[in-house]
């Protein structure tokens, strides 16, 4: 058992194509099949099975593929680590984000890791959830993901960072608009601009709506991400639930002159942070990275996920 067999054979489970992962990585199907045939000799077990459009894996692949893909992922970390320490500083840190995620949050702490750390490259990875960042952690080798906090995921590390408030963005014009904030029960009868459906923020919020005994009721607007909503309710579409972002004022201001955002005490904050494959392995330019960050939202008292 090699670790070109466990690379490629965890390649296969996710591809569910022996062909797929020839073309990928340039050999034949049969050298493919051959990695998986070795591993099956030495383990004694059907490790995938094959079917009319492709491949699965077995019960005993799964939990071969479950296991080599952790290793993998965090002997990938260590070498890259290894690597950056060799060159004297150097290197890249590849972060997963949501897609407002680095204006919102990160761009005071990138201007300072870049001054401290000028041989150190930043990629962004932009993400659609947290979800999706989560998946992006574990199959494309990055260092970091900024998600919303929820439920365990197996083989990530997730690390709180700041919570955040829930606020009511309503367009100045309306009766709404003078008071200092909203009970709970009050959002029921109001039109409100739906969040990502498959989003763990607005799992989090419907949740919390149960919980209080909230009607959740339907939308005809739904966005993509929080900045759409704040948009959507400045343009008098309805008003947005959304979780209290760096920079967003509570009177007119040049950012959004037209909204007001009220608070909602009733409804439970919403955690944030990184989330890591494992602490112990990132390379020194990530540690430094995630604790610019964390220190810069700290100072803002707040921060904020998808």
């Amino acid at each position: 058992m090699t670790l070109d067999d466990l690379r490629v054979f965890v390649a296969v489970c996710r591809a569910g194509s022996l062909s797929a992962v020839a073309r990928e990585l340039g050999c034949t199907q049969s050298a493919v099949s051959q990695h998986v045939r070795r591993l099956e000799r030495e383990v004694g077990l059907g490790l995938v099975e094959r079917q009319a459009r492709g491949v699965v894996p077995t019960r005993a692949g799964r939990l071969l593929e479950r296991a080599a893909a952790d290793g993998i992922a965090g002997l990938d970390l260590a070498l890259r680590g290894l690597g950056e320490l060799a060159r004297g500083g150097g290197g890249t840190v590849r972060i997963a984000t949501g897609g407002t995620t680095v204006r919102h949050f990160m761009a005071e702490a990138v201007v300072e890791f870049r001054g401290r750390y000028p041989k150190v490259s930043l990629e962004f990875q932009t993400e659609n959830s947290s979800r999706s960042c989560f998946d992006a952690l574990a199959d494309h080798g990055l260092d970091l993901a900024w998600v919303t906090l929820g439920p365990p995921v197996r083989g990530v590390e997730q690390r709180a960072v700041a919570e955040l408030p829930w606020v009511l963005a309503v367009h100045a014009d309306h009766e709404l608009a003078a008071r200092e904030s909203i009970e709970a029960e009050e959002l029921a009868g109001l039109r409100i601009v739906g969040l990502p459906e498959r989003s763990t923020s607005r799992a989090h919020l419907d949740s919390a709506y149960r919980e209080l005994g909230i009607p959740t009721g339907t939308s005809d607007t739904s966005v993509a991400d929080w900045d759409t909503a704040i948009l959507l309710a400045e343009l008098g579409l309805g008003h947005a639930v959304v979780p209290a972002l760096p920079g967003l004022p509570g009177l007119p201001g040049p950012g959004h002159p037209r909204l007001r955002f009220l608070p909602v005490p009733a409804l439970p904050p919403l955690a944030v942070g990184w989330a890591v494959r494992r602490w112990d392995a990132l390379s020194p330019a990530a540690h430094a990275f995630a604790d610019t960050v964390a220190r810069h939202c700290s100072g803002a008292g707040t921060a904020a996920g998808d």
